[in-house]
C-alpha cells in the first residue's frame, strides 16, 4: 500500500536525516532547500584550493551517528572514515598566556588535573563516572522520547531515572564546587556554549557533556564535517527522496486545519499529505504560516533566550602554524563579562573569547600544499547590527589577537583568503531569528516539555524537525530529532531508540 507524500522544508541535518528514514519506510519524500546546496549550517564553500566547513566543526557523540546509520541498515564506515583527535583540543588562557591540551584519555587528563590542582585527578574520575551514568540515562529515558504534556515528562519511569540527574542545579555551580582553578573550571564549562547557553544558566543535566567531551572524545570525518550531510543526502536519494535546491518556500498551505502542501517563492504550488519544517521555528511560525494558525506572537519570540550568533572568519593562511591544534579555545579572563555581553546586555565583545579550528592539521585535502585552513568563531549576541567597515575592523582585531596569543606575529601578512560571516548572513541564508547561529538556548525553561514541540498544536499533519524542537542543538541531537519526528509521523509511542526501520 502506497504511503503518504511528505514535503520537508529545509535540507539541514534534521531534514535530510528524516528524509532518509521516511523514504525507507515507503513515503514519497520531497526536500525543498532554499540555498544552492543542502547541509544547512553544515554547508561548505571552496576558494583558491581551500575547502571551508561553514558551520559545525565538532563531531561528538559518535554513538548517536552510528545508531542512525544502523537503524537504516547502513554502514557508517562506507560513507566516511573517522579519525579520533589527539589532543581533543587545546585551551589557551588570556590571563597568563598558558596553553593546556585535553584528551579523551582518563590517565592523561588525570595527570593534567593533578598537575594544575593536586587531588583534582581523582575528583575528575569520579565525576566522569557519574556523568557516564547520566549520559546513558538521558539517552534511554529522555532524548528519544516525544513530549505532549507535563505528565509525559513527570511519569514514574522518568522520575525514577531523573532522580539520578542534576535537573535543577546549574552547570556552573556543579563544576565550581568540585574544582578551584581557572583552567579546570573553564575546561569543564565551555561545552555549554556549544548548547548556546551560559554556564550559569545551563541546567546541570548537561554535565553529561563532560563525559561526551572527555571520554567519548572529538572526531573528524575525512573531507570535513560536510561529509555528514553529504552521506545523509546520499541515503535520502537512495531511498527515493527528491531533493530540490534553490527552492525557497514562501508559505505552508492549510485547508480546513490541515497542512496540504507549500507555495514556493516562485508561486509554484506543491501538494503533500504531510509537511515537516526543518526551517527556523520562529520563521515558520511568523512567516510561513497564515496568521490564524500562528502559535506565538513576535513579542513571545523576542522574549525567548536565543543561543548566540557568531562572528566567523574563514582564513586561508600561507605557511605552517605550529602552535595551533585542530580545535583551539582562547578564553578571556573575565568570561562572566563575556557571557553578559552575549545574553544580558548585548554588545560586541571588547575582549572576546574565541574558537579556532584548523582542520588542515588533520586533513591536508582542505588546504593547498604549504597552507593552513582556519575557521575562527567569536560568540556574539543574536541581533547585533554592524556595517561592513566595522566587520573588517573587528576581523583585524580578532586576527591580531590570534597572532599575539599563538605567537604568529606575521599572521595578517600571510592570509591569502579571508571571508567573514555573521548575523546578517545567518538571517539571509537560514532565515534564523535575529541571526542566531544555533536557535533557542538550552535554559531550563527551553528544555524538554518547555521547548517547541515537534507537532503543531493547531495544524494537522504539520511537524517540525531540527535544532529548534526537541531535543535541541547539535548535529547528533538533530539526528535524534529526526527519529522523534519519524515516530510522530508513524505513530510510534515508545520512548526508546528505534532498532530498525
Amino acid at each position: 500500500m502506497q504511503k503518504k507524500s511528505v514535503i520537508i522544508i529545509g535540507g539541514g541535518i534534521g531534514g535530510l536525516a528524516l528524509a532518509g528514514m521516511l523514504g525507507k519506510a515507503g513515503y514519497k519524500v520531497t526536500v525543498l532547500e532554499k540555498n544552492e546546496s543542502v547541509g544547512g549550517r553544515a554547508r561548505i564553500f571552496r576558494q583558491n584550493g581551500f575547502t571551508f566547513d561553514m558551520g559545525p566543526s565538532w563531531y561528538m557523540m559518535p554513538d548517536v551517528f552510528e545508531h542512525y546509520f544502523k537503524i537504516l541498515g547502513e554502514d557508517i564506515h562506507s560513507y566516511y572514515a573517522l579519525k579520533k583527535l589527539s589532543p581533543s583540543y587545546q585551551i589557551t588562557l588570556k590571563s597568563d598566556g598558558k596553553s593546556y591540551c585535553f584528551f579523551s584519555d582518563m590517565e592523561r587528563n588525570k595527570a593534567l588535573f593533578d598537575q594544575v590542582e593536586p587531588g583534582a585527578g581523582n575528583v575528575l574520575e569520579v565525576f566522569l563516572n557519574q556523568t557516564k551514568q547520566q549520559y546513558e540515562i538521558a539517552k534511554h529515558a529522555f532524548m528519544y522520547k516525544n513530549y505532549d504534556t507535563v505528565f509525559d515528562f513527570f511519569n514514574w519511569r522518568v522520575l525514577t531515572e531523573g532522580a539520578k540527574l542534576p535537573l535543577f542545579k546549574k552547570q556552573r555551580a556543579i563544576i565550581n564546587k568540585k574544582f578551584k582553578s581557572e583552567i579546570l573550571r573553564k575546561a569543564l564549562q565551555y561545552q555549554t556554549v556549544l548548547l548556546g547557553t551560559a554556564p550559569g544558566d545551563t541546567p546541570g543535566i548537561y554535565s553529561l557533556m563532560n563525559y561526551v567531551d572527555l571520554v567519548l572524545g572529538e572526531w573528524y570525518p575525512d573531507g570535513g564535517i560536510h561529509a555528514v550531510p553529504k552521506a545523509l543526502e546520499t541515503i535520502a536519494r537512495k531511498y527515493g527522496a527528491e531533493i530540490r535546491t534553490n527552492a525557497p518556500v514562501a508559505g505552508i498551505i492549510i485547508e480546513e486545519g490541515s497542512a496540504k502542501g507549500v507555495q514556493l517563492a516562485t508561486d509554484e504550488l506543491l501538494v503533500a499529505d504531510i509537511v515537516v519544517s526543518n526551517a527556523d521555528v520562529a520563521y515558520t511560525d511568523l512567516t510561513l504560516l497564515p496568521k490564524a494558525y500562528q502559535t506565538k506572537s513576535e513579542k513571545y519570540w523576542n522574549s525567548r533566550t536565543l543561543a548566540p550568533s557568531a562572528f566567523i572568519l574563514y582564513l586561508g593562511v600561507k605557511g605552517a602554524l605550529p602552535g595551533i591544534e585542530h580545535h583551539n579555545l582562547l578564553f578571556t579572563k573575565d568570561w562572566e563579562k563575556g557571557f553578559g555581553e552575549i545574553f544580558a546586555t548585548p554588545t560586541w565583545p571588547e575582549d572576546p573569547s574565541m574558537y579556532i579550528c584548523m582542520p588542515s592539521k588533520t586533513d591536508r585535502s582542505v588546504a593547498p600544499e604549504g597552507h593552513e585552513n582556519l575557521f575562527v568563531l567569536v560568540p556574539i549576541a543574536a541581533g547585533l547590527t554592524y556595517t561592513e567597515d566595522f566587520a573588517q575592523e573587528y576581523a583585524n582585531k580578532v586576527i591580531a589577537e590570534i597572532a599575539t596569543y599563538y605567537n604568529i606575529p606575521d599572521l595578517a601578512g600571510r592570509i591569502v583568503v579571508q571571508r567573514s560571516y555573521s548575523v546578517k548572513d545567518f538571517m539571509s541564508d537560514y532565515n534564523a531569528f535575529k541571526g542566531t547561529a544555533l536557535g533557542l538556548a538550552h535554559t531550563l525553561s527551553q528544555t524538554a516539555i518547555f521547548r517547541p514541540n515537534n507537532v503543531h498544536p493547531k495544524v494537522k499533519n504539520l511537524f517540525y524537525v531540527g535544532a529548534g524542537t526537541n531535543p535541541g542543538i547539535g548535529m547528533p541531537i538533530c539526528l535524534i530529532s529526526a527519529e522523534l519526528a519519524y515516530k510522530r509521523i508513524e505513530g510510534i509511542p515508545h520512548p526508546f531508540p528505534l532498532e530498525r526501520i
